[in-house]
């Protein structure tokens, strides 16, 4: 479906993450994967979507499109309590993320930045979460088990915490899981 409308385009997904780049093979597209290092630096004026959509932005903009290309590019931050959570540095602060969100609610939120030679486009997803209250021990098993250190907010909605420890989810799943498939879809179709 989407092949046909964009079928004079590539589309490169500037992603190493292995769950945003299922989602666009989920999509049936044909896009091919190319990433740079870019470092993920923001002014620390900006709050919730401004970080994300500055970085997602500053990721597309380490590329030069050929005429006939797409590049997409994403960010996805935990915004709790008036802060930024996003990979964490280590074990202790992967832990020190799942206690703050234990028993409360956070936003997470993505921004996509899609990208041609000709044009630049940004949007974001906010979902809000609802984590149950959660012992040391889970915490600790969780972090043993799964390892979470490439996840904004040091957790995964698709692995076992997601399971036992969200009470609720406001908005997109997809979006938690860190790319909002909806509206890249949307986007893409009228690009």
């Amino acid at each position: 479906m989407l092949n046909n409308k964009l079928k004079r385009y590539k589309l490169v997904l500037a992603s190493g993450s292995p769950r945003r780049q299922q989602f666009m093979r989920e999509l049936d597209v044909d896009f091919e994967i190319r990433l740079k290092d870019v470092e993920e630096i923001y002014p620390d004026t900006l709050k919730a979507e401004e970080i994300t959509n500055y970085l997602a932005e500053l990721k597309a903009n380490a590329f030069t499109p050929a005429d006939n290309e797409i590049i997409i590019t994403s960010d996805t931050i935990v915004w709790h309590e008036n802060k930024a959570l996003g990979k964490p540095k280590d074990y202790n602060d992967a832990f020190a993320m799942l206690k703050s969100l234990a028993g409360k609610t956070h936003e997470v939120i993505t921004s996509v930045c899609l990208r041609s030679s000709a044009k630049s486009e940004t949007f974001f997803e906010v979902t809000r979460v609802t984590f149950n209250p959660l012992s040391d021990d889970e915490i600790t098993y969780y972090l043993n088990k799964y390892q979470p250190y490439d996840k904004a907010g040091s957790y995964g909605i698709q692995e076992w915490i997601g399971l036992v420890a969200i009470a609720r989810i406001e908005g997109s799943y997809a979006n938690v899981v860190g790319l909002p498939v909806d509206k890249v879809y949307q986007h893409l179709c009228t690009f």
